[in-house]
């Protein structure tokens, strides 16, 4: 009973926050690859590559965590085992979001140097 509380509980709020933060890198997304990049037509391919990668990582890791979900026996388990996940979930993808604009960035440095 308690495992299928903690897996709606992850499920939506991890569904939530994967559908809002990929339409906001998305749309905010655009004019920074347009300010390094200066092509439209490449900044947009890019935008939903990046995007689309985006959806998998977090689909992917969202399946693995639930299949490898241990059995909860109570209400505080719950809470702990529910925020820890979705705390590996936002902290995984912080680190590619930053990846993602360090790749950029020197990406940029390259191409203004040639």
């Amino acid at each position: 009973m308690f495992n299928i509380i903690s897996y709606i509980l992850f499920l939506s709020i991890t569904s939530y926050v994967t559908v809002d933060v990929g339409r906001r890198c998305y749309r905010e997304g655009k004019a920074y690859l347009k300010y390094l990049l200066h092509d439209e037509s490449l900044c947009l391919t890019i935008n939903r590559l990046l995007l689309g990668s985006y959806y998998l990582v977090n689909l992917g890791y969202i399946a693995v965590s639930l299949a490898f979900w241990g059995k909860i026996g109570s209400m505080e388990e719950v809470v702990t085992v529910t925020a820890g996940r979705i705390g590996n979930i936002i902290l995984i993808l912080c680190v590619l979001h930053y990846l993602n604009l360090l790749t950029f960035y020197f990406l940029r440095k390259k191409l203004t140097l040639k």
